[in-house]
């Protein structure tokens, strides 16, 4: 029986050290994943703007919906980046995002860093395959042709799902009220604006635009 029991309390000893092994590199992998989305897309945008002296960046008009969306979508991923940056320096942030203790386990958040990857590299690859074509936002003259191919064939928003993904995977990695808040917002913020930009679309390409969302779903 002594033999037994030792050799239980050693396993748990094992799978709590494993269990804040992951926490720690998860902690140090967030910090390093989105200062490394916030360099890459400040940088695309501006060297894209640079290439082709075209404006890259349309929230629209002051107060209106995809301003709105624009405006809470950033103060959110500034607002990740920086909690993910802090924590990783200063561990006892995490006694105020309200962190989901029994969620503290190395299954849900292994699945978080793959999703949160995952996501994110789905959206560059999507952003990148779009070429001249990507803004964020809704161009007031473009797009001057539909983009139907690609991730495009089997869904209407792929960068949208790619994010929303990625998302999911930020929540999982870090199981918290803040991080579950910033999943809602954002997953509302996505839909809104999914709703704009078709909007849109439908009456710059109205006949094109009418039998593509005919065949392909918004999301997946």
């Amino acid at each position: 029986m002594p033999q037994i029991y030792n050799e239980y309390v050693k396993g748990l000893m094992l799978i709590t050290e494993t269990a804040q092994g992951v926490v720690e590199f998860t902690r140090l992998y967030l910090a390093v994943f989105y200062t490394f989305v916030a360099l890459f897309y400040t940088s695309k945008i501006i060297l894209a703007k640079k290439s082709s002296g075209q404006e890259q960046v349309f929230p629209g008009q002051r107060f209106c919906t995809s301003w709105w969306n624009h405006l809470t979508f950033r103060l959110f991923r500034v607002t990740i980046w920086m909690v993910c940056v802090v924590r990783l320096f200063y561990p006892s942030t995490d006694a105020y995002l309200g962190m989901f203790t029994s969620m503290m386990n190395v299954p849900i958040i292994f699945a978080g860093n793959i999703l949160l990857t995952c996501g994110f590299l789905t959206t560059i690859i999507v952003h990148l395959s779009m070429g001249s074509q990507w803004r964020s936002g809704v161009d007031p003259q473009g797009p001057n042709s539909l983009i139907t191919s690609g991730f495009f064939r089997f869904s209407r928003n792929p960068m949208f799902v790619a994010i929303g993904v990625s998302q999911l995977g930020f929540f999982l990695a870090l199981p918290s009220i803040f991080s579950l808040v910033c999943l809602i917002i954002g997953i509302v913020s996505l839909y809104r604006q999914a709703l704009v930009e078709e909007e849109h679309l439908a009456q710059t390409h109205p006949n094109d635009y009418a039998r593509y969302s005919a065949s392909t779903r918004r999301w997946f």
